[in-house]
């Protein structure tokens, strides 16, 4: 249960880095742990100022404590947990994973189905969300929708099945959260962090008519006023129906730090790892 060159197994693998899983890697970076992210190429996180995968298009991200380093390969890993950095590799298959065989996999993905998490990965399997059932899939399933659940680990059977309604922030659901018109290269026209008022237009997605002699340019423009927490990346080649923006009605919470929702479940991992780990 170690790498080849000996270093002890305290190694937690989180298949994600988006914001939710930032909150993960969090909660095990404080508690000691050698954490490593395996992200996909290009990742397509919302609430970029809060999500760890940024390092990929950066080299580095920062979020509240946590730095984290994009890494080329196993051989660089020991030099960035000693700096006290959390390692990103571009491993969208988990490929790594046999190699380094860590002591959990943490699949915080949270693409609402299972892409590829299997409970031989590791001692400790833990999923997030719904598409994944505990005992078979994973050792663990945590809950993630907003409400009384939130957070409660699931040692059998699923989580709440996804229903593709956001949850309700200060009375707004559906219209907090934005999701591509069309197909196209999008835009920015405001920044994460901005006060926007209903009608202002966030992003603009720019895309070819079928004859290909022209672009046409689609404005997407605010349905509520407030914080705007969550804007894809600028350039990202975005489909139709692609969640691409997320503003809080509310205007007193920061879009700099990790979401109580995020925290709520990192908290919820940490607690489902002491837990399993302990059976074994």
């Amino acid at each position: 249960m170690c790498l080849e060159n000996g270093i002890e197994n305290r190694i937690i693998i989180v298949r994600g880095g988006g914001d939710l899983a930032t909150g993960v890697v969090q909660k095990f970076h404080r508690a000691g742990f050698n954490v490593l992210i395996l992200e996909a190429q290009a990742p397509t996180a919302i609430r970029r100022s809060v999500s760890l995968c940024e390092a990929i298009y950066e080299g580095h991200a920062y979020v509240e404590d946590i730095v984290c380093r994009s890494v080329r390969g196993m051989g660089e890993l020991e030099a960035c947990w000693a700096s006290g950095a959390v390692p990103l590799l571009i491993d969208a298959e988990g490929v790594s994973i046999g190699k380094i065989k860590p002591s959990a996999v943490i699949d915080a993905i949270v693409a609402k189905r299972n892409m590829g998490t299997t409970r031989d990965m590791a001692d400790v399997t833990i999923a997030l969300g719904p598409g994944f059932e505990a005992g078979k899939d994973v050792n663990a399933v945590i809950e993630t929708m907003r409400g009384h659940d939130l957070g409660r680990l699931i040692l059998s059977g699923h989580a709440k099945p996804n229903t593709g309604i956001p949850g309700v922030i200060a009375d707004e659901s559906i219209r907090r959260v934005l999701y591509s018109p069309t197909s196209g290269f999008i835009a920015h026209c405001k920044e994460i962090g901005s006060v926007v008022e209903c009608g202002d237009v966030l992003c603009s997605i720019s895309c070819d008519n079928n004859l290909r002699t022209r672009t046409k340019t689609i404005e997407v423009k605010a349905p509520i006023s407030g914080l705007l927490r969550g804007l894809i990346r600028e350039g990202i080649v975005v489909q139709r129906g692609m969640k691409i923006a997320d503003i809080d009605p509310r205007l007193d919470v920061s879009w700099r730090t990790i979401s109580d929702k995020a925290r709520c479940i990192g908290g919820a991992a940490l607690e489902a790892y002491f837990y399993l780990i302990k059976k074994l």
